[in-house]
């Protein structure tokens, strides 16, 4: 009964706007790994993002801000731990490391979310690898014709006189 008597509705919409922006963030980062068709896509990027917004957010509403850092602290850590278990070494190879790095990453954005960091979580989310490199899908031929032009492909291509020459 209590809870009725005391719901706020701006701090109710702030919570959803928090939640929606790390939910949003998260289904974005979770799409590409999808498409890509890699382990830990969709769901579990939302799910990393939502939880991570989710907890944020409410340390910072019980807590304040020092409540906030505290929880980020455990996301950090406890995400931590959730990353080294996806990670596997196969004979010399070690597979898994994209994925838990992007675990640690969407868990970042949706802490930016949580803390109400919307510009922060933004930037945490397209500042990423991937995003750095702007290359269209299905233009490898146009992007090997270009390394061609610039004599930086394979050394056999390379004219008289070495790269660049």
């Amino acid at each position: 009964m209590s809870a009725t008597l005391h719901f706020e509705t701006a701090s109710f919409l702030d919570s959803v706007a928090a939640l929606g922006v790390a939910f949003v963030f998260g289904a974005m980062i979770g799409l590409e790994r999808q498409y890509r068709q890699r382990s830990a896509g969709l769901r579990t990027m939302v799910l990393v993002a939502l939880g991570a917004a989710a907890f944020v957010h409410l340390g910072g509403r019980i807590y304040g801000g020092e409540g906030q850092t505290r929880i980020i602290a455990y996301v950090v850590s406890g995400i931590g731990f959730l990353g080294a278990g996806v990670i596997m070494k196969e004979g010399l190879q070690v597979r898994g490391l994209n994925t838990a790095a992007t675990l640690w990453s969407t868990a970042a954005v949706g802490a930016c979310a949580g803390a109400g960091l919307y510009a922060e979580a933004a930037a945490a989310k397209y500042i990423r690898p991937e995003n750095l490199l702007v290359i269209a899908v299905g233009d490898k031929a146009k992007i090997e014709s270009g390394l061609k032009d610039l004599k930086l492909g394979p050394v056999e291509e390379w004219s008289e006189g070495g790269p660049g020459k």
